[in-house]
């Protein structure tokens, strides 16, 4: 039996086979809870579609989290289909490519504006959506990165943003506690996807980070997806408003190692 056996999970974000948001809908399917899917944008249907059928979804859903009726009308086709659910899973972020180089002060005010309302207020609109959806028991998961309490070059704004996404997740957290469902966060080190790759010299940092992690390996979705099994299911019942770190250790460094003995 699955570790998430008769539990109902829906995932905003997928956009193609190298998205979190699919290591996650892997890993939940492996340990046996129904899925249903959500992407942004009739352009990433054809990549979506393909890999929900794969793993015997049929829920696919499109749904612009920056519309409050978008999110509105996937709740009702989930409250028709599923009655209720147990998880709900936010991989959403997006920034503008002009917004992810250079210095941080370049940033626009339009930018600022739209980086925080889809990579922030998408998940505190999606949670309260979902709310009188959720079972007791449940949980609230995003995803976050390092860059929220460090400088990391060229994130900018993403950096920002994810701040804003973790502190959400303390208060959501709070507010959630009293139907007894928890809400935290995965920062996973950097990945492949398609929204890394408009971070201004990701490769260079993605190959310096193997470097200085104890671990010296990268992440995968699928350590992602591994994690977010043990947040959704009851082994952390007693876990909310928290960072979950999937990062070899990387986080834990303030220097590259020296190779000092």
């Amino acid at each position: 039996m699955g570790l998430l056996e008769g539990k109902t999970a829906l995932i905003f974000g997928l956009a193609n086979k190298n998205s979190i948001a699919w290591g996650v809908a892997q890993a939940f399917k492996r340990e046996g809870a129904t899925i249903g899917i959500s992407y942004a944008g009739e352009i990433l249907k054809r990549r979506v579609e393909p890999l929900a059928e794969s793993i015997g979804c049929d829920f696919v859903e499109e749904c612009d989290v920056s519309k409050d009726e978008d999110i509105e009308s996937v709740v009702a086709k989930a409250k028709k289909r599923f009655g209720k659910i147990d998880i709900l899973v936010h991989s959403i972020g997006f920034a503008n490519r002009d917004e992810l180089r250079g210095p941080f002060y370049n940033t626009s005010r339009e930018g600022f504006h739209l980086a925080m309302d889809i990579s922030v207020y998408s998940f505190v609109a999606l949670a309260r959506a979902f709310q009188p959806l959720m079972n007791p028991g449940g949980a609230i998961l995003t995803m976050t990165y390092a860059g929220s309490v460090k400088v990391t070059p060229n994130y900018n704004v993403m950096g920002i943003a994810k701040a804003a996404l973790e502190a959400s997740t303390r208060y959501l957290a709070y507010d959630f506690g009293k139907q007894n469902v928890r809400v935290n966060a995965i920062s996973a080190g950097p990945i492949r996807t398609l929204a890394a790759a408009g971070v201004g010299g990701f490769k260079t940092m993605y190959k310096a980070f193997e470097e200085m992690a104890p671990l010296h390996e990268n992440i995968t979705t699928e350590d992602v997806g591994n994690a977010a099994i043990f947040l959704s299911s009851d082994l952390s019942a007693r876990t909310t408003g928290e960072v979950f770190y999937v990062d070899s250790g990387y986080n834990i460094m303030g220097v590259p190692g020296m190779g000092i003995e």
